[in-house]
């Protein structure tokens, strides 16, 4: 007996955006059915008047009700079809209909992952404008998940060839996120990511932690004492646990120093310390995924591309990594670290 491949859940995003270009794209690619059982949540007719402008003729958009249902042939795509988006909805235009849409999808996802009844989730973008419009006030998926889950934390992790790094806290403003940081969630997030990098191979990762100032405050002499304070007690912790964690380090330099392969993991404290490094050195096969959830959420790192939506000119391959991602870290549960 063979162990059946992980059911993946993957959310076709933001309709007016390029999430069905690439999911239809990604899901016909030849080696994600040897990784995977692929089941769409989102629109059919959109998926396949996205299959056209493609020119993927040979594409079969194929309704399931139930995930058992299900059926996965090379050239089939399976979608349990919401019908949520009218067929006028324009290309690259943002639209509350199509960013409540995109809720839709994501909240039946949840479920179906609370429910135990899929392996992971897989996400195509929506628009956080379009979101909110709808009346979904939430930041981004990272969170829209942790609440649709009843999840106390998540983390953000992004993924490229080059570098890894987990973030300590997101979508908030600077000066709120210096204040947000204390040594219990940096140690709860680098914990996180050292079992999300096992999880995905790496059985003992080496993880470099950034500092919160330039040059991780050069021993007092900017900032006021914050890596002290709220890191290198967390870090103390997780070395006596057998957690290879390095740092404080300037985050000018960690970055360098994971690209060309000292560490597998680099912990960023904020936003931006991660995902400027992160964007200039891979963008354009990223995954976003999100680690703390009951399954594992993995995305493409990029937005909604209005500007090329609906042309057939936007590229899969992120979506591709990403379904590439999620199977495999979905197939080898990994037990926390003491």
């Amino acid at each position: 007996m063979t162990t059946p491949l992980p059911l993946i859940a993957v959310t076709m995003g933001d309709g007016a955006g390029i999430g069905p270009e690439v999911v239809v794209a990604a899901l016909l690619d030849d080696a994600v059915l040897t990784r995977c059982r692929p089941v769409v949540i989102g629109d059919a007719r959109r998926l396949r008047e996205a299959a056209r402008i493609r020119g993927l003729q040979e594409c079969e958009i194929a309704v399931v009700e139930h995930l058992r249902d299900a059926e996965f042939t090379p050239g089939r795509v399976n979608v349990v079809d919401l019908a949520l988006l009218p067929a006028d909805l324009p290309w690259g235009k943002l639209s509350p209909v199509a960013g409540n849409a995109a809720y839709e999808f994501i909240k039946l996802a949840a479920e179906l992952a609370v429910a135990g009844e899929v392996h992971g989730i897989c996400t195509a973008p929506l628009n956080k404008e379009a979101l909110h419009a709808a009346g979904h006030m939430y930041p981004g998926h990272t969170e829209l998940l942790a609440h649709l889950t009843g999840t106390d934390e998540v983390s953000m992790m992004l993924s490229t060839e080059k570098v890894k790094v987990i973030h300590v806290t997101t979508h908030i403003g600077l000066i709120d996120a210096v204040n947000r940081i204390e040594p219990g969630l940096v140690e709860r997030t680098v914990r996180r990511g050292h079992e999300a990098m096992v999880r995905a191979g790496t059985p003992n990762p080496v993880i470099g932690v950034c500092g919160i100032n330039p040059h991780a405050g050069e021993n007092g002499l900017f900032g006021y004492g914050e890596e002290e304070e709220k890191i290198v007690p967390a870090l103390e912790k997780l070395r006596a646990a057998g957690v290879d964690a390095r740092g404080p380090l300037p985050a000018d330099t960690a970055f360098f120093l994971a690209a060309r392969g000292d560490y597998d993991l680099i912990v960023a404290m904020y936003h931006d310390q991660g995902h400027g490094p992160v964007k200039v050195l891979g963008i354009e096969a990223g995954v976003n995924l999100t680690v703390g959830l009951p399954v594992i959420r993995t995305s493409v790192d990029h937005g909604t591309a209005f500007d090329i939506a609906g042309s057939g000119r936007a590229e899969a391959g992120s979506m591709v990594e990403a379904l590439r991602q999620a199977a495999e870290m979905a197939t080898a549960p990994v037990a926390p670290v003491a």
